[in-house]
């Protein structure tokens, strides 16, 4: 069987290498592989696959390699982390070889850190880092998926909630050198980094993420112990937690008792920007003419300023956080809080 990754075609861009791979696979299937691009990057990939006149059986069974090659060693790292990877890949290919594909694989499809952690168990990973320092927790739970931050966040004392939150949504770039240092502390069971690029992770959005995830008790603790040591970060979080398309998320009777108590006028600018599904749930929970006037209103209001829907959205998200706080309505949060009727 010949050598196919010594022939890989490395003349060839990546673009291109993804239009022959298109072109390879067929239209069905790389139509379902469009479904999870987004639009810009299937423009580019339809462009190239356009401006291939012709492609050579050789061309595809060296792409065609070169992806397999690249999706085991992906495979490889989300299964046991890169030092698994690379002694795999070693006995399979030779140590030369193993190294190019680590890189390139690390380099083109940044591999995040603590890749591995996505399979692992929270409560299983809570007994292993709950007695770390807050900032290594933090470190860690930036690089989670947010369900399994928001278990172990939720499960740390009341004390260390506040403090992890915190550093959570401060932390910006972290070097590849701290990144490796607390994979070791991990027992090297975790991705690394063999790259020089500083790695962007944690920060408001990240730690909005979790909180939006976790009970409402445990939310507002953290919020209440967060408000006295930074009220601005404080302000700043609770703006991203609740957003105006999450409405889709209450359940009928919660949004009947939310318009009672909104603005006709705030209504119809907020819905001016925003999906179809949003605009739908809400016409869904008022009367037929009442439904049909905001339409017209919504219709005849002409060109608005983004700052000013911006601005009436968050006056009705504040309702709703109002009425949740006084238990007179509930929202979701993470799995295990949907309502029976």
């Amino acid at each position: 069987m010949p050598d196919m990754y010594d022939d890989a075609p490395q003349e060839m861009s990546n673009q291109q290498k993804a239009a022959i791979l298109f072109i390879t696979l067929g239209p069905e299937y790389s139509a379902k592989i469009f479904q999870h691009m987004a639009d810009d990057e299937i423009e580019k990939i339809t462009l190239e696959i356009a401006s291939q006149k012709q492609v050579t059986p050789e061309q595809k069974r060296l792409v065609i390699s070169e992806f397999y090659q690249m999706a085991m060693a992906k495979n490889y790292i989300s299964t046991g982390g890169l030092e698994y990877a690379q002694n795999v890949l070693e006995k399979a290919l030779g140590s030369e070889k193993a190294a190019s594909i680590i890189s390139r694989l690390t380099t083109s499809l940044q591999v995040r850190p603590f890749d591995f952690l996505k399979k692992t168990d929270p409560a299983q990973l809570l007994n292993f880092i709950q007695n770390e320092h807050p900032q290594t927790i933090a470190l860690i739970m930036a690089y989670l998926d947010p369900d399994q931050a928001a278990t172990i966040l939720a499960s740390l004392s009341q004390e260390r909630q506040a403090e992890v939150a915190r550093r959570i949504a401060m932390m910006d770039r972290t070097s590849p050198e701290v990144l490796r240092e607390v994979e070791r502390v991990l027992e090297r069971k975790l991705s690394s980094l063999v790259t020089q690029d500083f790695t962007t992770a944690g920060g408001v959005k990240a730690i909005v993420e979790v909180l939006n995830r976790v009970d409402r008790t445990t939310e507002k603790t953290i919020i209440e112990t967060l408000e006295v040591d930074n009220p601005e970060l404080t302000e700043e979080i609770k703006r991203l937690m609740f957003v105006f398309e999450d409405i889709v998320m209450l359940d009928d009777r919660s949004l009947q008792m939310v318009l009672r108590e909104v603005d006709t006028k705030d209504l119809s600018l907020a819905l001016k920007a925003t999906p179809k599904e949003v605009a739908a749930k809400v016409f869904k929970n008022m009367s037929t003419r009442a439904a049909d006037m905001l339409r017209e209103e919504i219709e005849y209001m002409g060109p608005v300023k983004i700052r000013d829907v911006e601005e009436a959205q968050q006056k009705i998200v504040n309702v709703i956080r109002n009425l949740e706080d006084k238990g007179e309505i509930v929202v979701a949060r993470g799995k295990g809080d949907e309502m029976i009727v």
